[in-house]
């Protein structure tokens, strides 16, 4: 249960990135919908790869690269989802900070077990 609404939320929380950001556009809530469940998955999947390969630079940057890095794959998920749109990479980068703070902020409020 406490999945499906940390799910809810996300969506919310790209919805308001789609509001807050005008280079950034969410179509619909169901869109929303699909766009945080792959927003998740790429995050599960791709992301731990991409921190390994690129390792060596975000120590040089002291973990700032990071950012670079999800707000490439926020860029991606953009580009590959229809009814979900990220304008540039800048975009990504700055609609991905917004969207973890705001998911972030979502999620203290669901109880844990």
């Amino acid at each position: 249960m406490r999945f499906l609404i940390i799910w809810l939320f996300n969506a919310v929380a790209l919805i308001a990135v789609g509001y807050l950001m005008p280079s950034i556009r969410v179509d619909g809530f169901a869109a929303a919908l699909v766009a945080a469940a792959i927003i998740g998955l790429v995050n599960m999947l791709i992301k731990p790869f991409l921190i390994v390969l690129t390792l060596p630079v975000t120590i040089l940057t002291l973990g700032l690269f990071i950012f670079v890095i999800n707000g490439f794959l926020f860029f991606l998920v953009g580009h590959i989802l229809h009814g979900f749109h990220v304008q540039n990479m800048m975009s990504g980068i700055l609609g991905a900070f917004l969207y973890s703070l705001i998911s972030w902020a979502f999620s203290t409020l669901v109880p844990s077990n």
